[in-house]
């Protein structure tokens, strides 16, 4: 196609004799010609015959707007229809049709590009006569409606077969205490008789949202400083120790030391990467620290400690001896408390409650049968509630929104424990997709819950230390043993190491003591020193991981990992408690905790 100008244009119009106005109209035919795709002499020939029909139009912008919007526009739609039906018409080769599958799958991967990252690839399938569509996939193309919502919470039409099929129904997998001839049942009166509070009460506890994602590196500075300093003066305190020497200073003599522990990399910590960073009263340096002399140790980024060595050159501290730290005392109540006659039983359970393969709620709803036939007095429910982690959310196959499904599966446990009046609490989780992604994570919203309800829900943060009927329960959903035990290292320390962790959230007096967090852990500094520390050790300590579910006693504190309700395609497990706080005059410190059990759902 040769390049229209004005002269040309200029010329095909004299021949009809045909005057323009002015440059302006020409500049307009012009950018007709090159819109439409076509010459000048078409041009002319078209204005002439349309003209004509309109008695004689002059050649203005005026009428060349109206000349465009009549018969160009008209011309270039049949044009564009005619080419496509000469496409589809048109008998393809091999060639042709490797180039339209080059097509789609460059355009598949564009759009993946935009798209949230799956586990699996999200290409189209294509069909051909060797691999044709199977009924179920075409059934989803042509319907979306059948991709489930928990809308009701029935069964799809495809169900978890691995769920169904599950064995091993209430089997009891681990137990704890006096457990022979134990009721697991609630009180006679439900609920009702329950206290149930946060700890600290709501002036110091995390109920609101809040603004996140800017924090100064000066600030997160000044938390990690505080928490050396304020950690270090109990150590101190704890052991008699007179005081602290700055790490970097050369001495003959034994000196002891405080501080952080680091990795000199950016790789995991191990026996020769270790650093030692003391606060700013201590110079603020980071040593190495040789760990050969120590018969046995237990170390993770992020952790404070105290310990003594030799450091002749200021360049390297030889440790000769490490202390770890101890934990705050329990709970003691101000007021003198009565002992109740009967236990209290609590049920905990944490999500996904869905089968990785399905988003139908068939576990929930195992759950809120067991609810049913056990009676609680207690449910502590920990998320996710709508996993982030779930295939089809991953690919965004679900036909409602993620506060609709959250909305339905909350009212589904409240509506369906309303016989039974147990007390609900509900905890959220960082995997939760509908809830802000930050730690630590605020409360959430239930705003549709009539006034009925909302006695018998309680909305908590994660973490968060609630009082139950005089006794503390920590609660965290974020899998803190599964980080730590992948950058914890150890000599000599035992072969448990579940109860080494543990131990370390007990001394450290937080809940997520390490340092820096894993990539999925989104840390608001300031927040976290303020909602992220336990205020004493609690009685009951619940850390839900992906890791084997355990009941342990560590120094006192009965910690309870319940395992999640589901695990992959199949049944997971929930965990029950029968609590009892003893006579508040007693010398001796009882443990609360009369009986413990892990269940397969």
């Amino acid at each position: 196609m040769s390049l229209v100008t004005a002269e040309s244009l200029k010329s095909e119009l004299e021949m009809f004799d045909i005057a323009c106005q002015n440059d302006s109209a020409l500049d307009k035919m012009v950018e007709q010609c090159i819109c439409n795709r076509i010459q000048a002499d078409e041009i002319v020939l078209e204005w002439v015959a349309y003209s004509s029909t309109k008695n004689g139009l002059k050649l203005t912008v005026e009428t060349l707007e109206q000349f465009d919007h009549e018969i160009l526009n008209r011309k270039s739609k049949s044009k564009q229809a005619s080419r496509r039906e000469e496409t589809l018409g048109r008998t393809r080769d091999i060639h042709s049709l490797q180039e339209l599958i080059k097509a789609e799958v460059e355009e598949e991967d564009l759009l993946n590009s935009y798209s949230t990252p799956a586990k699996g690839s999200q290409k189209r399938v294509l069909t051909t006569p060797e691999q044709p569509q199977s009924k179920r996939s075409a059934a989803l193309l042509a319907s979306p409606g059948l991709l489930l919502s928990p809308a009701s919470f029935s069964p799809s039409p495809t169900p978890s077969q691995k769920y169904s099929q599950r064995g091993g129904k209430g089997e009891v997998v681990v137990s704890f205490g006096l457990v022979q001839g134990t009721r697991w049942a609630g009180r006679s009166s439900l609920g009702s008789g329950v206290q149930l509070d946060l700890l600290e009460g709501p002036e110091e506890t995390l109920t609101n949202s809040y603004k996140f994602m800017f924090q100064r590196l000066r600030d997160i500075r000044n938390v990690l400083t505080e928490k050396i300093e304020e950690l270090g003066e109990g150590l101190r305190s704890h052991f008699n120790i007179e005081e602290f020497s700055p790490v970097s200073l050369p001495a003959q003599d034994t000196i002891t030391v405080v501080g952080q522990i680091c990795c000199d990399s950016n790789g995991k910590l191990n026996a020769h990467s270790v650093l030692l960073e003391a606060g700013p009263e201590q110079g603020g340096q980071q040593i190495p620290v040789d760990l050969s002399e120590l018969k046995e140790y237990s170390l993770f980024p992020g952790q404070v400690v105290v310990m003594e060595g030799m450091n002749t050159t200021g360049r390297k501290l030889v440790a000769s001896k490490l202390y770890e730290g101890a934990p705050l005392p329990f709970f003691t109540p101000q007021v003198k408390m009565e002992v109740d006659e009967e236990p209290l039983n609590i049920l905990v359970a944490c999500g996904p409650y869905t089968p990785s393969d399905t988003l139908t709620y068939d576990p929930l709803l195992d759950l809120i049968n067991v609810i049913a036939r056990d009676r609680p007095d207690v449910c502590l429910l920990l998320g996710p509630f709508v996993d982030a982690k779930h295939e089809q959310i991953e690919k965004a196959q679900v036909t409602e929104t993620f506060d609709a499904i959250f909305t339905r599966c909350i009212e589904s446990i409240v509506d369906g424990t309303k016989s039974v009046g147990s007390r609900l609490v509900f905890v959220p989780s960082q995997r939760d997709i509908h809830q802000h992604f930050i730690y630590p994570q605020p409360p959430f919203t239930l705003p549709n819950l009539n006034k009925e309800q909302a006695q018998r829900v309680t909305l908590v943060p994660d973490p968060c230390t609630l009082l139950i009927d005089g006794v503390t329960f920590g609660l965290t959903s974020t899998d803190i043993l599964f980080h730590m035990g992948a950058e914890e290292i150890s000599r000599g320390a035992g072969s448990d190491r579940f109860s080494r962790i543990l131990m370390h959230m007990l001394t450290q007096r937080s809940y997520y003591p390490l340092y820096p967090p894993v990539e999925e852990v989104n840390m608001d500094y300031e927040k976290f020193q303020s909602y992220g520390q336990m205020p004493l050790t609690p009685d009951v300590l619940i850390v839900p991981s992906e890791l084997r579910y355990f009941i342990k006693d560590v120094v006192g504190c009965v910690c309870v990992n319940p395992g999640r309700l589901t695990k992959g395609q199949v049944g997971g497990t929930y965990g029950r408690l029968l609590i009892q706080r003893s006579a508040s005059g007693e010398n001796k410190r009882v443990s609360p905790c009369l009986a413990a059990q892990v269940v397969k759902i």
